[in-house]
């Protein structure tokens, strides 16, 4: 079994009863309630479907209930693997090409769709979510929270590492899933909020309300005055043959796998992508016990934070700037990927092209808002604010501000005589800035007693290590007036007592002291298991970053429990250990190429609609064969009519008329699909049997989903139940 048993940061969870399930007939075992795919995955099968064109292999890609490629054939009927819990006794199948309907003959009986009302629907329960739900509770709304996760806190429940910001406005120095459960008990605390856990909302109406999938089994309709959105952002994909192969996923779906239910999802990765989400999910591929093969990164500069690229690199782990991927390989699934530097206009020189064989490439180069149902709110005239992701793509820390911000503007709205403190705006600006200047730090001459040496220089939003510093030693000192100002020792008294090198979410800080005329101690952070380090070895100290300075020795290492770090003290000369901020972890034969490149570049083969599997080649043919200014009409040849309902695919069609020769800004957009999510026609039309569940067999299979169109909520229900009797 590919589980995580140990892990460095992440407590061993109590596991739940194991259930044995079937998968093609094989007999396999996995745990009851987990994700069918993280189930699959642990048993080594990445292969979830075959796609009706040439039985093309499909597996996950965004593990979030965005996209299609996980389905699956559960008892006969289609699911997604990553939304869908595993139960003892499951029948999984592969679903190869359109499966057939199940047999119904019968009439269609009384339906019922439990309907509950509120004053404002939230919908999604990140950082932004919960914030927003809080601050309207605390303001007397009534307020339903809607969220297609169990566990509320969004992407913030997938995230091991310790956030940045302010300690005080959005518990920086705290990991992501801590701040996700604090945010989550807060929320539920209220007695005038109403969580709706894994329950997505599928549409909404213009009689004002929203279709609710409840539990992923029944319909609910929820009546509301305003709606807040915010649910986050989706994985974009990115055009490349053999973007489309089991093992190309996105990273958050690697840090769903990983982090979030411990399975050990790869044994060697690529990146592509260098901004945070890139760098972390790096991260935790190293912590989980995956090797890393390396980053590429487009772009002449790393996108993320410098002390994020900068701990990746001493981890051992290459960036490669001003390269792209040119494909990726494999029978039926990822064996390679070749990547070569791109000239002035972004294009691969294959003279460069390196080869390096992994069984995975995580997608790290950007999200797209989820947003379409504050645009369908907005259409109808209703209050509606978005925050969040589904505003602006930026860090969860910043989102929690944006939440708050919204319920006040949402509270406007609603007539309600609020005031935006002007002093949440400004720290959502800085929350959610840019990296700034890198600032040049004066050398640190070890002393007698511990001091400080600081790691970071470039300008990011961040104060951990000055209120965790006892002796208030360590402050920012003023440049631009904000968070984004660095952190200098400003004091005379240090403790030694290691807080601030084991609070500092980019370990970027190590205490140093003499210890002789030549010889010196640095104390450094390890997020890794040190326990099997012996005192008195040697360890490869790094500087930050990634150079080699010395052999050192292990005198001493303490686990600090409360921030789920090792601190580790190493001595070596003294001009040596002022430089030490870090310890090899990965081998470098874990990022060495193959001799020689191999692939076959065919660009016009890249899959844009993974759906219904169109490539770039037919699209540009098309647009340009009857000169297609209207993104609807490439339905004629399906782009946009699969699953997904085209959320995967239509980011990447700009790029596609451009290449056809056509400005973007001169092709009428597509039409926003109704419903966001697949749903089984009788769960629409309200078909509960005794135990909450559909009556008896009454399910659909495959494609048979409600098209609906701008109508109201009753009307779409009416339709289901008329087209549910008088299905074959």
């Amino acid at each position: 079994m590919n589980r995580i048993t140990s892990h460095p940061v992440i407590d061993q969870r109590s596991t739940n009863a194991a259930a044995a399930f079937s998968f093609d007939g094989e007999p396999l075992s996995g745990y009851e309630g987990e994700a069918i795919s993280s189930a699959l995955f642990a048993n080594g099968i990445k292969r979830f479907s075959e796609h009706r064109k040439g039985a093309a292999p499909q597996g996950i890609f965004c593990a979030n209930g965005q996209c299609s490629q996980c389905n699956v054939l559960v008892d006969g009927i289609v699911r997604k693997a990553c939304v869908t819990a595993l139960a003892a006794g499951m029948d999984v199948r592969t679903v190869r090409g359109v499966p057939a309907l199940v047999a119904d003959d019968d009439a269609a009986r009384e339906a019922r769709v439990e309907a509950i009302k509120t004053e404002v629907l939230v919908i999604g329960g990140g950082p932004s979510g919960l914030a927003a739900a809080a601050e309207l509770a605390e303001r007397g709304f009534d307020v339903v929270l809607a969220d297609d996760k169990e566990t509320l806190g969004g992407k913030l429940v997938l995230q091991t590492h310790k956030f940045f910001g302010s300690e005080e406005d959005c518990y920086a120095g705290t990991r992501g899933y801590d701040i996700a459960a604090i945010l989550e008990k807060k929320v539920r605390a209220f007695p005038n909020v109403r969580v709706l856990a894994n329950s997505p909302v599928l549409a909404i109406y213009k009689d004002r309300k929203a279709g609710v999938y409840a539990g992923y089994e029944r319909y609910v309709l929820v009546d509301f005055q305003a709606v807040i959105v915010a649910a986050g952002a989706r994985e974009r994909s990115i055009l490349f043959p053999g973007n489309d192969l089991p093992g190309v996923y996105g990273a958050g779906a690697f840090q769903t796998l990983v982090n979030r239910d411990l399975v050990k999802a790869a044994d060697r990765v690529f990146v592509v992508g260098s901004g945070n989400v890139g760098l972390i999910g790096s991260y935790h591929a190293l912590q989980a016990g995956i090797q890393v093969a390396g980053i590429c990164e487009i772009l002449p500069k790393i996108n993320g934070y410098k002390v994020h690229a900068d701990k990746i690199i001493r981890m051992g782990v290459p960036v490669h700037l001003n390269t792209t991927v040119v494909s990726v390989e494999g029978e039926g699934k990822v064996e390679r990927i070749t990547v070569a530097e791109v000239d002035e206009g972004w294009r691969p020189l294959l003279g460069t092209a390196r080869t390096y064989e992994v069984d995975t490439v995580l997608i790290a180069t950007g999200l797209s808002p989820c947003d379409e149902l504050y645009r369908q709110a907005l259409a109808f005239g209703f209050p509606a604010v978005k925050a969040g992701d589904a505003e602006e793509i930026a860090e969860a820390s910043s989102a929690m501000f944006g939440g708050r911000i919204a319920a006040l503007s949402l509270a406007k709205l609603l007539g309600r005589r609020v005031e935006i403190d002007r002093e949440w705006l400004d720290k959502r600006e800085v929350l959610k800035s840019r990296p700034g200047d890198v600032i040049g730090r004066e050398p640190v001459e070890p002393g007698a007693t511990w001091k400080p040496v600081f790691f970071c220089n470039e300008e990011i939003p961040c104060n951990p290590c000055t209120t965790v510093c006892p002796t208030e030693s360590i402050r920012l000192r003023p440049r631009k007036g904000s968070l984004l100002d660095l952190p200098y020792f400003e004091g005379s008294d240090c403790k030694g007592c290691s807080a601030c090198v084991a609070a500092c979410p980019g370990l970027a800080v190590s205490l140093v002291r003499r210890v002789g005329d030549d010889r010196a101690e640095a104390r450094i952070p390890f997020e890794f298991d040190a326990s099997g380090l012996g005192l008195g070895s040697t360890l490869p100290a790094l500087d930050q970053d990634g150079r080699f300075v010395a052999d050192a020795e292990l005198v001493d290492k303490k686990y600090y429990k409360k921030h789920r770090t090792w601190v580790l003290t190493l001595r070596a000369r003294a001009e040596d250990a002022v430089r030490i901020i870090g310890v090899r972890v990965q081998d470098e034969a874990a990022t060495r190429p193959l001799p020689t490149p191999r692939y076959d570049y065919l660009p016009d083969d890249a899959i844009v609609c993974r759906c219904e599997r169109i490539s770039v080649g037919e699209i540009v043919g098309f647009i340009k064969e009857n000169e297609i200014r209207d993104v609807n009409q490439l339905k004629t040849i399906r782009v946009g009519m699969g699953a997904c309902g085209s959320k995967t695919c239509s980011v990447l069609l700009p790029q596609i008329f451009k290449k056809a020769g056509v400005d973007p800004k001169a092709v009428a957009p597509g039409t926003i699909r109704p419903l966001t999510l697949e749903a089984a026609l009788g769960e629409l039309a309200g078909r509960i049997g005794e135990a909450g569940g559909l009556a008896g067999d009454d399910r659909v299979a495959g494609d048979d989903r409600v098209a609906g169109d701008d109508r109201g909520a009753d009307e779409v229900r009416v339709a289901a139940a008329e087209r549910e009797g008088g299905r074959a």
